[in-house]
Parts: structure tokens; C-alpha cells; sequence
């Protein structure tokens, strides 16, 4: 399979991305099939090939995470929720809920507490 990932250059502590189509189960700096980009993280910077992009993402190549959220960005995959998004947002949700029960619960003690000591 065919995967759109970021490969890693640059000096130490001033990484730069090149976006690049390689086989999935080659080394994160390998040698790639097709480089299709360029990322900076440091300052911002996005260069895209968008025909050979639009061309390895009808031919199947999936992308990760981290290019997916670049084509977005891009404009050249629309935006999709996925389904690790939902399950995460509902278990930070669930927390938050769980967490402020407890602390009302735990307000609610020490008032309890205050006004017993006061009498």
C-alpha cells in the first residue's frame, strides 16, 4: 500500500518535512517513490505539488494523520470527522462531567462541614 507521510530532514532541533508517497512498509526516511511537498513547522511554510497529490490520492495512497490535516489546510481533501475524533471527544467530555461533579460534591461537603463546626 501506498502511503503519503512526512519525511524528516534538516539539522538537529530545526526539523523540515518533505511530503513523500512511499511504500508503507519502508523507513520513515527511506527512499521515497515520489516527493510530493515540502513542510516547515517552524515557520509555517506549505509547498504542494497538488497534481501529483490529486494523482497518488486516486490511485489509492493513504495519507497519515499529520498530511491529512496538511491537504485539509490545502484544500485538497475536504475535512472529515473521524471516528477516533468522536470516541475521543466523548471520553474528554465524560471527564470534564465527572470532574465537576466531584468538585461540587466535594463544595458541598465542606459547607456542610463549616456550618456543622459553627453550631
Amino acid at each position: 500500500m501506498i502511503k503519503l507521510r512526512l519525511k524528516r530532514f534538516g539539522k538537529k532541533r530545526e526539523a523540515s518535512f518533505r511530503l513523500v508517497a512511499c511504500n508503507s512498509t519502508s523507513r520513515r526516511d527511506g527512499r521515497p517513490l515520489q516527493e510530493l511537498g515540502f513542510y516547515n513547522p517552524r515557520t509555517k511554510e506549505t509547498r504542494l505539488d497538488t497534481e501529483a497529490l490529486r494523482l497518488r490520492l486516486s490511485q489509492g495512497a493513504q495519507p497519515t494523520d499529520a498530511v491529512r490535516s496538511l491537504l485539509e489546510k490545502g484544500g485538497l481533501i475536504e475535512k472529515t470527522v473521524r471516528q477516533a475524533e468522536i470516541v475521543g471527544k466523548a471520553k474528554q467530555a465524560a471527564a470534564r462531567k465527572s470532574a465537576e461533579k466531584k468538585s461540587l460534591k466535594e463544595a458541598v461537603e465542606n459547607t456542610q462541614a463549616s456550618e456543622a463546626s459553627e453550631a
